[in-house]
């Protein structure tokens, strides 16, 4: 409940996490039925990079900033959608710009003011359904939504000690709700431990077809930083295995540190 994004927001983390999401979504629309997006921990929506918060840090400025000037036409899709948008947009404005007529969303948040105004920004559009509730508790309780098809976003503050066991639960009570959906989980890496047992934990459970994607500005030694960060994918859509790696190495040649360890990696953690 402290984890306040407005700090972070268009920082190295973000910007892969989104330009990934917006594949993820685009690719969800190849079809013409109607998809359900859940964003499980979605925060406000839109962020002032110019504000106290943003300011304070600066993370912006070597993430999306390099971004926009670089403009790599690998990440077009996704920078076009930033642009657009007008202040940086979290992952509620992104989807639905993106969404279609006949598509749906459900987005939580817990954090009483954020859920608040995440109310005000998009509670107005039909298609969009706020939940001011436990992420995780979601999962469960909206799914299937009457929905066929869906996509589930699960990014967590990673402000719990046990966050990453509660990550990997929500994504097997999601799968034994909806089998077919496509479950993306942020995490991130600031050493390999906790990202090894994550791994781990998820190929115990006998979900089949995950992968995950990873950029890292640097060796993952130091539990204090975050020194990259992944997205672990249930049944990833067709073409990631070839089109994710330019999109991460289009990431790092903007962002990256130049770092001893900078690099990126797109695993098979289970076959389909």
């Amino acid at each position: 409940m402290n984890y306040r994004h407005a700090y972070h927001a268009g920082n190295f983390a973000d910007c892969f996490k989104h330009a990934l999401y917006v594949w993820l979504l685009r690719a969800m629309q190849r079809k013409e039925t109607p998809f359900l997006v859940l964003d499980t921990h979605a925060g406000i929506g839109f962020y002032d990079l110019a504000g106290a918060e943003a300011e304070r840090t600066g993370e912006w400025r070597g993430g999306i900033a390099r971004l926009m000037e670089d403009q790599p036409v690998e990440l077009a899709d996704y920078l076009a959608a930033v642009r657009d948008l007008g202040l940086y947009p979290g992952s509620p404005a992104i989807a639905r710009a993106l969404l279609r007529p006949q598509d749906k969303m459900a987005v939580c948040e817990l954090h009483p003011a954020d859920a608040a105004l995440l109310d005000r920004r998009f509670g107005r559009d039909g298609r969009v359904q706020v939940h001011r509730r436990d992420g995780y508790e979601a999962v469960g309780a909206l799914l299937p939504g009457g929905a066929t098809r869906a996509l589930v976003l699960l990014d967590p503050p990673f402000e719990q000690e046990d966050e990453f066991g509660a990550l990997a639960r929500a994504i097997k009570l999601g799968v034994s709700r909806m089998r077919g959906a496509v479950f993306a989980a942020w995490y991130p890496i600031k050493h390999r431990t906790p990202v090894r047992a994550f791994f781990e934990e998820m190929q115990a459970g006998g979900i089949k077809d995950i992968v995950a994607a990873e950029i890292f500005l640097r060796e993952p030694l130091d539990p204090l930083r975050l020194n990259g960060c992944g997205l672990l994918v249930v049944n990833p859509p067709y073409r990631f295995a070839e089109e994710w790696p330019p999109m991460l190495e289009a990431l790092l040649d903007s962002m990256g540190s130049r770092e001893a360890g900078e690099g990126s990696a797109l695993l098979r953690l289970a076959d389909e």
